[in-house]
Parts: structure tokens; C-alpha cells; sequence
């Protein structure tokens, strides 16, 4: 085994250094943030927080978590990344054993049609008038119903099927199963890989949406946590969130004065953020599998 010249260890070092470089560009804003949100707020109006807490303070999650709107916020983000994830994953996948049978009829027209929509679209305003013509303007269905199906996520879900084995089917159609008992029974748990891969996708795109509500949606009660950050961030609500604490609270934040908007800024962008990152490690070992459906072929 040949030792690295001089010129490939120059190279790694560059290319190592470009990495570590990038990564702590990433990592470092939303580290930043956390350290903030940690820290007492009017100490860090005074500028110089970066890497560590200079006085450890727990007061601007105490105020959002006694905001209600903020926690009914957090519950419909909930709601619709669970429910929302679901049905898409179920219904694309659906959609996509669909485009795998050869002796469907139109099947290239029906191909060509929806690779059109990944193209082009009918625009804001369009779509604006469907979805209310639809009645579901303020309405939590909104946030499921228009973005159900990904054409992308079913093209990568027939690529995955038509990679199996036809023997599968062959073998559960000589059982007595149909379509729909041998999609559940036989190609759902296979497939593991690839749901989780495009689950994680839809997960993480439906948590962090935040533009669809700014338009469908004019109850503050059906506003996720990602809108309500958005106001947050680009208006000073804090005094508005403050007076609708109790009493008790009121009086103890009054005796404190350690709260200013960027700290509740950042402690509401932590709850915003954390729990989608929580959910990577669980589905990180399907992660590689599910990445490089379509790309190898024996």
C-alpha cells in the first residue's frame, strides 16, 4: 500500500478544512440560537453572547410555555406532520403501485401528465381560488388535502416496486391475494427503506412550512408553530404575549425584566426546531438504503 504524496495530502487538507469550514457555518447559527435562549435577555442585549450562556436563564421558555397560543401552535404542527405525513406516504405509494402495472390501461399518458405538474403549475392565484372553492379555507384540511401527492416521491416509490422481485406477486396472486392484500401484506413491508426515506422528507416539509397558513388561514387557533414564529420574528409581540399570561405570572416576569424578543425569539425558534431534528436518529438507518433507490442497478 502506497504512503499519500505530498500533492493528495495538500488536496485533504483542503478538502477536509473546506468541509469542517461548511459544517460549522451550518451548525454554528442554530447553536447560536440555543445559547441565546438559554441566557438572560437583558444580558444579552448587551451583546457578546456566542459559544456559551453568560448568565443561565430559563425565563424565555417559562414565557412560551405559558402562551397558549404558542402551545396550540405546536399541537396543530403536531397534528399535521403526523397526519399529514400518513396520508401522503400511504396515498403516493398507493398511487405509484398503481403506475407499476404494466396492463393499466393509459399508463404512459397518465406518466407524461404528471411528470407536466412537477413543470409547471397553475399559480398562486389559481390555486387560491380552487382551495377555496374546495371550502377549505380555515379549515386544518388545507394543510393535507393540496399536497397529498408528490409526483416526485411516486416516481421514487415505483422505481423502488418495480425493483422487487415479480415472483412476490406472482407467488401471493397463487395464494388468493388481490392487489390491495398483496400492496399491504407483501410490498408495504418491504419497502421500509424508501417509506422512511420519503417519510422523513414529507415530515420535515410539512413541519416547516409556514407560507400556506399565511394565505388559507385566518384563525389564529389553526396557525402552526412555524407561522407563529414568522410573526414573531418579523413583528415585536412580545408585550402582546406577555399580557396574556395570569396574574401570578405577570408579576413575576415584572420582577424579573429578563425576557426581550430576540431571547423569545430564539427560545421559540428551539421549540419550533427540536423536535423534527429528534426525530432523525430513528430513521437514520434507513436513511443510506432509502437515498439510493434507483441509483444502483445489477
Amino acid at each position: 500500500m502506497h504512503s499519500k504524496s505530498y500533492g493528495d495530502r495538500i488536496f485533504s487538507f483542503l478538502v477536509y478544512g473546506f468541509l469542517t469550514l461548511l459544517g460549522f457555518s451550518t451548525f454554528y447559527p442554530f447553536w447560536n440560537g440555543l445559547v441565546i435562549s438559554l441566557n438572560d435577555g437583558m444580558d444579552t442585549a448587551l451583546g457578546g453572547i456566542t459559544f456559551w450562556p453568560r448568565q443561565w436563564s430559563l425565563e424565555n421558555y417559562y414565557v412560551v410555555f405559558r402562551d397558549t397560543r404558542i402551545l396550540n401552535a405546536f399541537s396543530i404542527s403536531v397534528m399535521r406532520t403526523v397526519v399529514g405525513t400518513i396520508l401522503s406516504v400511504l396515498c403516493t405509494a398507493i398511487f405509484a403501485y398503481g403506475m407499476t402495472k404494466k396492463e393499466l390501461i393509459g399508463r404512459k399518458y397518465y406518466m407524461v401528465m404528471c411528470i407536466v405538474t412537477m413543470y409547471f403549475g397553475g399559480g398562486l392565484i389559481p390555486t387560491f381560488l380552487v382551495v377555496r372553492g374546495l371550502g377549505l379555507m380555515n379549515s386544518f384540511w388545507v394543510f393535507i388535502i393540496p399536497g397529498l401527492i408528490s409526483v416526485w416521491n411516486m416516481i421514487i416509490f415505483r422505481t423502488f416496486f418495480m425493483g422487487l422481485p415479480d415472483g412476490l406477486e406472482e407467488s401471493a396472486k397463487i395464494d388468493g391475494c388481490g392487489n390491495w392484500s398483496t400492496f399491504f401484506r407483501i410490498i408495504m413491508p418491504l419497502s421500509g427503506p424508501v417509506i422512511a426515506t420519503l417519510g422523513l422528507f414529507t415530515a420535515v416539509a410539512h413541519w416547516n412550512e409556514w407560507f400556506l397558513p399565511s394565505i388559507y388561514i385566518t384563525n389564529e387557533k389553526l396557525l402552526p408553530i412555524q407561522s407563529m414564529l414568522q410573526q414573531i420574528l418579523s413583528t415585536n409581540i412580545m408585550t402582546e404575549q406577555m399580557s396574556k399570561l395570569d396574574s401570578a405570572a405577570q408579576s413575576r416576569m415584572s420582577a424579573m425584566k429578563s425576557v426581550t424578543t430576540k431571547s423569545l425569539s430564539m427560545a421559540t425558534m428551539m421549540v419550533a426546531t427540536l423536535p423534527i431534528i429528534a426525530v432523525y436518529p430513528f430513521v437514520q438507518r434507513y436513511f443510506v438504503k432509502g437515498v439510493l433507490v434507483g441509483s444502483l442497478k445489477e
